[in-house]
């Protein structure tokens, strides 16, 4: 009975062990259903998108960016396709030196690209692709390709490359483009157009290229690739293609802006010629200039240090950044305040012995013995100092700068590029918050004096002296100055004007701004500046200007030949005609020149004649302009359709074309040039 029982006991205990681990596979299988159905279905939309992820990649196709054209249609800024060598460092087995080091035995690497390819490998991540070479030619691509197999993380690219055909000229206008960096790459991840900017190496860094970067970028394009598990590309399972940057036309004419950089010739300055009735800028011209190409690929070391240590100051943008004292420029507007604010009559007569004494100081007249008696008229057009002495103390420094304020004087125009200079309007609250110490906060009477003739404190734009002329051309209609005339989508060919946009009109009485007027035309026709306009088709106003570099003290006289050239005074000139209907105007200076009469105003005079005549200067004339020797045009001057154009004197990029695609097969491209060359 005992052996009985032990039995069943046994067989008892086993059959709740059974049950025990019968319970537990179940409970376990529920846990795995539980587990599958919550992967499957519940997150079967995520792990799907995952896997789908894990199988395909996502490859942006970068836009052609837009061309930039003159309003004639030249282009400016282009396009052209070449073959790159680049090295991608995560990729690289071997270090980066002795990569380079082997590649130089098969393609030529010369110093500035090591250089070029170190900055860039500073700025760049581990895994992104940095050109070692630029531009390889069809036998450096097959030579390349016969031995690729030695330099695993190295690759040739098909890329398309900015270029700016026309090199130096108006580069301050046109801008450039350069490599993306990080701070700029942070700046776009902070933007809704970080994924427009996905696969983008480079954006807009100066001038119209930067400021109209969203429309010359286009809209980047994706191809969706089927991966193996390596990472190999296997098929194209879809993609959108990229659209093409819009072009950007502007108003400026690439032919008046040559030919007024050639009358500048080796000169420092600045000039911007507009139309005042609708604010478009005719020529922007900033000197010296650059060459924009350079930075495409990374400016190398050498060509920096050479720009930006030049004692020249290529890079400044003089137009839009360099500030200066308009010199008697000012004068007329001096004027202008004076009948506004009821200072000073058109017919009030002063005496000027030749100078003005005030307290202990004598400001002196530029004619030595003075003028004798001068009214406004006589004023402007013999440019008398005295006259404008006095009235500075009658009107003082914030009359004047309430009147000048409006004509924008001191004041950002809004032009559209960047980087725009302020200048300075004086006043007494501009000084108090100008300097820290009590003592130079303080306005000091003698002060205001020298702001009659345009010296002291004051220091303005060329863009905003050409404001100012050409906002008193228009009859006091401020106009909003513009580079861009209109914008043209790549696809549909739809063009968009950028509006004329009126800032205001000033509240000038239109009798005041007559007698302003027609003394300017008496500083053309019996003035300063006659001599550059004689024999001229139509009527001109203007104003000519000698401003000073540095104060000359009481007792000694200023003697350009004794002074470093640097030193010497700025000639300026603001002008603008048909007197009767104006249709440009425009403001210059020609830095450390001498007299504007002698040097700024004959290049207005060969200015007009462009706009208006349509004439062009002999060679002979642009060569004497340049050295200063010519007031009137010499020569026989040319009709602007017979200039030929490019010009000689400019290098032109050769084979550029906006719409071509390199093939993405290098060593196929090579191939099929090969058996294109064999056939002719």
């Amino acid at each position: 009975m005992s052996v009985i029982r032990n039995i069943e006991g046994d067989l008892r205990r086993f059959r709740n062990r059974a049950m025990v681990v019968s319970f537990a596979i179940l409970g376990a299988f529920l846990v795995l259903s539980l587990r599958l159905f919550y992967l499957q279905v519940i997150r079967y939309e995520e792990f799907n998108e995952k896997a789908e992820n894990n199988r395909t990649a996502i490859v942006p196709i970068v836009p052609n960016r837009g061309v930039i054209l003159d309003r004639n249609g030249i282009v400016l800024a282009t396009n052209y396709s070449a073959y790159t060598l680049e090295i991608t460092p995560s990729k690289v087995v071997e270090p980066l030196e002795e990569v380079i080091e082997k590649l130089g035995t098969v393609i030529e690497v010369q110093a500035r690209d090591k250089r070029r390819f170190k900055k860039q490998i500073d700025e760049s991540k581990s895994f992104e692709s940095v050109p070692i070479r630029n531009r390889l030619s069809d036998e450096e691509v097959a030579r390349f390709t016969a031995q690729s197999f030695r330099f695993p993380g190295v690759e040739i690219k098909a890329r398309l490359f900015r270029n700016y055909p026309y090199s130096q000229l108006a580069s301050h206008v046109i801008g450039y483009i350069g490599r993306i960096n990080p701070s700029e790459k942070a700046k776009i991840e902070e933007t809704e157009d970080v994924g427009n900017y996905r696969g983008t190496d480079y954006i807009g860094k100066l001038g119209v290229e930067q400021s109209y970067e969203t429309q010359l970028h286009g809209i980047t394009g994706v191809q969706q690739m089927e991966t193996s598990a390596g990472g190999r590309a296997v098929r194209r399972l879809s993609s959108s293609q990229a659209v093409p940057g819009n072009s950007v036309v502007l108003s400026i004419d690439i032919k008046l802006q040559k030919l007024i950089e050639d009358l500048y010739g080796t000169r420092r300055g600045a000039l911007v010629a507009l139309d005042p009735r609708t604010g478009e800028v005719l020529a922007f011209v900033s000197k010296p200039t650059f060459d924009p190409n350079l930075f495409v690929d990374g400016i190398d070391a050498d060509n920096w240090q050479a720009l930006n240590e030049s004692i020249d100051k290529p890079l400044l943008n003089r137009a839009l950044r360099g500030t200066y004292p308009p010199g008697s420029t000012y004068k007329p507007f001096m004027a202008l305040a004076a009948l506004q604010s009821g200072k000073r009559a058109e017919k009030t007569i002063i005496f000027d012995p030749g100078y003005f004494q005030f307290g202990n100081h004598r400001f002196r007249d530029d004619k030595e013995g003075g003028h004798g008696s001068v009214d406004m008229y006589k004023s402007i057009v013999e440019s008398c100092d005295t006259y404008y002495y006095t009235l500075a103390r009658d009107m003082g420094v914030d009359l004047i700068s309430d009147q000048m304020k409006p004509l924008g004087f001191g004041q950002i125009t809004g032009i559209d590029i960047l980087g725009e200079a302020k200048g300075v309007l004086p006043s007494t609250e501009w000084k108090r918050t100008t300097y820290k110490k009590a003592e130079q906060q303080r306005w000091y009477s003698g002060e205001t004096i020298s702001l009659g003739i345009g010296q002291g404190y004051n220091s303005f734009t060329v863009l905003q002296m050409a404001q100012a002329v050409s906002t008193l051309a228009n009859n006091g209609l401020k106009m909003k100055p513009h580079l861009v005339r209109e914008v043209v989508d790549v696809e549909t060919k739809k063009s968009t004007p950028v509006a004329k946009e009126p800032v205001a009109q000033l509240d000038l009485l239109p009798e005041n701004m007559d007698v302003i007027k027609k003394a300017m035309v008496g500083v053309n026709l019996e003035g300063t500046s006659a001599t550059s306009f004689v024999g001229a088709q139509y009527t001109s106003a203007g104003k000519t200007g000698t401003a000073q570099v540095y104060t000359v003290k009481q007792n000694e006289k200023y003697n350009a030949n004794t002074v470093d050239e640097r030193m010497r005074d700025h000639a300026l000139f603001i002008a603008f005609a048909p007197a009767e209907n104006p249709k440009v105007a425009l403001a210059m200076v020609v830095e450390n020149s001498g007299f504007g009469a002698q040097n700024a105003a004959p290049i207005a005079r060969r200015v007009f004649d462009y706009v208006i005549m349509g004439q062009f200067p002999s060679l002979e004339d642009i060569d004497a302009v340049q050295k200063g020797q010519a007031t009137r045009p010499i020569g026989k001057p040319r009709a602007i359709v017979d200039v030929p154009w490019p010009p000689k004197s400019v290098e032109t990029a050769p084979d550029t074309d906006t719409d071509e695609r390199v093939d993405a097969n290098p060593a196929k491209a090579v191939q099929s040039k090969a058996s294109a060359s064999a056939k002719l």
